[in-house]
């Protein structure tokens, strides 16, 4: 009786060492994710492609498009005059002087008239008496008063102008969103930048993940991040009246999912983030589970993208491995840039299913060799 038992019990161990590949994991082996289909014709094939990350394949990788992110350009700062600019709709300041006893300009006894709210219309131009319309926008104040002056010289030898910018309306630029202070904003000169006026704004909200610009001009979006603003002043780019900036939180993301220190959607903390940096971002991986030669990044391409001689991915869908366990595989982890959408997962190493399998069989040797003594 007790042999049998022993029998029985030894075979049921056997059965579960046999069927250890079902047993409770929390991912899946590197071989069953990138195992191939049966197709139609009773072949092995697989419905994307695999490529494995190393320092040879990386300057290749480097020339395929990027996916699930939006292609923005950006305008460089362009150098303008420190002095403000006339535009249209602005509201001048004008005096007049003259020192003639029989002007035209002036009442007798009055040496200076002065004009308070002069607007410039939507062509430029003002008005001024005797000697009509006069296009002043696109100037400084300071050419705007010698243009005035000249004319008005004709009329009168000895008349001079004091001009200046009384009201700012047409030079606006607006602020939309993102920071302390969302509004309009006049220009203070053909300097002012996209930086100024955040900084007018009272700077961008703390709490904000990797803060995007767009800059809205002339039916364009143009998009940078505000750390390369900040740390590349060539970038900072020069305003033109009716600009429209808005900051806004990074919205790309990736995703983290199998033996990893978190499986959740995570935001890109910065511009560019490697494969070695995503998976410390993610908590790193299960010690005790995962199987570091068999990390695997996921990614979608689009149809566009494919191509056949090596300047794309062969397939829409791409598994990048990587293997933690050597030099090269880290090294070019650290180099690998994580895109939009992609989908790190941490396979489960074959060792945690063996110690399972192991640690079962022991247990029920255990009870077997318990039940032996019972039974004598």
């Amino acid at each position: 009786m007790s042999t049998t038992m022993f029998r029985l019990g030894v075979g049921a161990v056997l059965g579960l060492a046999l069927a250890g590949c079902n047993l409770p994991r929390g991912a899946a082996f590197e071989s069953e994710v990138l195992g191939a289909r049966a197709g139609a014709d009773g072949e092995a094939t697989r419905d994307f492609a695999v490529e494995e990350v190393t320092r040879d394949a990386l300057p290749r990788y480097s020339g395929w498009p990027r996916s699930g992110e939006p292609s923005m350009s950006w305008i460089s700062h362009q150098g303008g005059p420190a002095n403000r600019i006339i535009a249209p709709g602005d509201v001048l300041a004008v005096t007049l002087w003259n020192t003639e006893d029989n002007s035209l300009l002036t009442a007798p006894g009055q040496r200076a008239i002065t004009m308070n709210a002069v607007t410039v219309s939507s062509t430029g131009s003002i008005f001024m008496p005797y000697i009509g319309n006069i296009k002043v926008s696109g100037m400084s104040p300071d050419h705007a008063r010698e243009t005035v002056e000249g004319r008005f010289a004709e009329v009168t030898p000895s008349a001079q102008v004091q001009l200046e910018i009384a009201e700012s309306r047409g030079s606006m630029v607006s602020l939309v969103g993102g920071v302390q202070k969302p509004g309009a904003y006049p220009m203070r000169d053909q300097s002012f930048t996209v930086l100024s006026l955040i900084a007018e704004g009272g700077g961008v909200n703390s709490s904000m993940n990797n803060p995007q610009v767009r800059l809205m001009r002339g039916g364009e979006i143009y998009g940078i991040s505000l750390d390369r603003l900040f740390s590349e002043p060539s970038l900072d780019t020069t305003l033109r009246p009716g600009d429209k900036v808005i900051v806004e939180p990074d919205e790309r993301f990736f995703m983290s999912l199998g033996a990893a220190g978190s499986e959740a959607v995570q935001q890109f903390p910065r511009d560019d983030v490697s494969a070695l940096e995503a998976i410390s971002i993610i908590g790193g991986v299960s010690d005790a589970r995962a199987n570091p030669k068999g990390i695997l990044v996921l990614r979608q391409y689009p149809a566009s993208a494919v191509r056949s001689d090596g300047t794309g991915p062969t397939h829409e869908r791409v598994v990048f491995t990587l293997d933690l366990t050597t030099a090269d595989g880290l090294f070019s982890a650290g180099e690998f840039p994580i895109q939009s959408g992609d989908l790190v997962y941490a396979t489960e190493s074959p060792v945690t299913s063996a110690q399972t399998i192991f640690s079962i069989l022991g247990n029920s040797l255990g009870i077997v060799r318990q039940s032996q003594r019972l039974s004598e």
